[in-house]
């Protein structure tokens, strides 16, 4: 069998950041998909579960809201590996074009005050398992990254 794309990229280099990491068509639709990497991948600490979990509720809310966004967002979740997250926008967009939807969405969890949204066992299978404050710290971390975005930060290592 053929590697997948994700398992093509050098996760020995690669750092936290927003890279495309796919476009497929769809139809005549191209469909881009944007790896949000929050973490070092074998180098730093994953995320746990809960705060992963918080950061959906929170981001889906947040991009599927967005008046000039959500008609075009498919998807956004969690990476297995727990280093990061993908989200998948109709369109053929550059970690570029998303930069300001992204750091959008983490200023909105960063800032977020309340009860998270779908947290509760009709909305969610796994209502409990949530932290806001590790996803609050999680959002600062990542934003510190985006808000100061090279190249570097923008397209994977080579």
């Amino acid at each position: 069998m053929e590697k997948i794309t994700s398992f093509t990229i050098d996760h020995i280099r690669l750092r936290p950041g927003l890279y495309v990491s796919r476009k497929d068509r769809v139809g005549e639709e191209t469909v881009t998909t944007l790896d949000l990497r929050l973490t070092s991948p074998n180098d730093e600490p994953v995320m746990n579960t809960a705060e992963i979990h918080a950061i959906e509720h929170l981001a889906a809310t947040y991009l599927r809201n967005d008046p000039a966004w959500k008609e075009r967002v498919l998807y956004f979740g969690p990476m297995g590996c727990r280093t990061g997250f993908y989200l998948l926008l109709v369109g053929n967009y550059s970690s570029q074009d998303a930069l300001a939807l992204v750091i959008g969405c983490f200023q909105f969890i960063k800032d977020y005050q309340g009860e998270i949204p779908g947290a509760s066992p009709r909305d969610c299978g796994n209502y409990l398992d949530m932290n806001l404050e590790m996803a609050k710290y999680w959002s600062r971390r990542y934003l510190s990254v985006l808000e100061n975005a090279d190249q570097a930060r923008l397209v994977y290592p080579e």
